[in-house]
């Protein structure tokens, strides 16, 4: 296993950029990275974007400077390239699939526009529409078309400030305000319960399943995907520093392994369930790591 770093020519911010890779593992490749202080927001699904300013620190801390191409080769070579439709779809995209979704209700426009609004808040890194876009994808792939189930897909995030427990009841109550008076009470009342379910994901029904499900189904895509997951939740969390990250992110996974199950249908464990535990497995023994100083 080698890391790899091809010249500086990637023009972005001011500056110009590198290419960090591992030709082997992502493993390795987050390793030499936190060492080297390069921060979880540069990773892009099979590299780090670094700038010029770093390229001679990594050689001299062990990266091997490569042309482009090869650098490319080496990547397809050990199974670690991600290919553009691979890749974590953008928010132009899942604002457009999003839109799509929202035609199947008989609802107002200014609502839509309202929780568009607010899935695409500048604070959110992961629970933003490309999240919403992914929770509706997954509903689609349990073949889910209950509609309060998918409107509690809408709802459930709405609400988001970094804060447990309360962003879920806060949402739930958004929920309850803004469907009062254009669906029948048992069905907001329904929707409410579904966004507060998302607080525990302990579903006790398969409208929950449903929804739990798809929240977490993340957890359950290859590898490339799910590490930029990390990182984007690392970005809703960039308040914290880096110590206490590591440790509230090690008790979250450490209690998502310790669940007898993660996913609650049958369809969801099936496609999701082995791949998850793999991703949190990896992530966990990558916080209990010690940087090398």
């Amino acid at each position: 296993m080698v890391i790899l770093v091809d010249p500086p020519r990637w023009p972005a911010h001011g500056t110009v950029f590198c290419h960090l890779v591992s030709d082997a593992s992502l493993d390795e490749l987050h390793a030499f990275a936190d060492d080297q202080g390069v921060p979880t927001r540069a990773f892009d699904h099979d590299h780090y974007d670094v700038p010029a300013s770093r390229y001679d620190d990594l050689v001299a801390a062990g990266a091997v400077p490569v042309r482009e191409r090869e650098l490319v080769a080496r990547l397809i070579a050990g199974g670690l390239r991600v290919r553009a439709p691979e890749k974590t779809p953008g928010r132009i995209t899942a604002r457009a699939a999003v839109i799509a979704d929202w035609e199947r209700y008989d609802l107002p426009d200014p609502l839509r526009d309202e929780l568009l609004g607010r899935w695409s808040e500048p604070h959110r890194h992961y629970h933003d529409l490309r999240h919403l876009a992914a929770c509706l994808a997954s509903l689609d792939a349990l073949g889910c078309e209950t509609s309060h189930v998918r409107l509690a897909a809408w709802f459930h995030d709405a609400v988001y400030e970094a804060v447990p427990g309360r962003d879920e009841e806060s949402s739930a109550v958004l929920a309850e305000e803004r469907l009062a008076g254009l669906l029948h009470r048992a069905e907001v009342e329904a929707v409410a319960r579904l966004v507060r379910m998302t607080t525990h994901h302990d579903p006790s029904g398969e409208d929950e399943a449903q929804l739990s499900d798809a929240d977490l189904s993340i957890l359950g895509l290859p590898r490339a995907r799910y590490d930029m997951y990390v990182r984007d939740v690392r970005g809703d969390y960039a308040h914290l520093p880096e110590s206490a990250w590591r440790a509230g992110r090690s008790t979250v996974l450490g209690a998502l392994l310790g669940r007898p199950r993660l996913f609650h249908t049958a369809t969801g464990a099936d496609r999701w369930e082995e791949t998850a535990r793999a991703n949190l497995r990896a992530e966990l023994a990558r916080w209990s790591r010690v940087p090398a100083t």
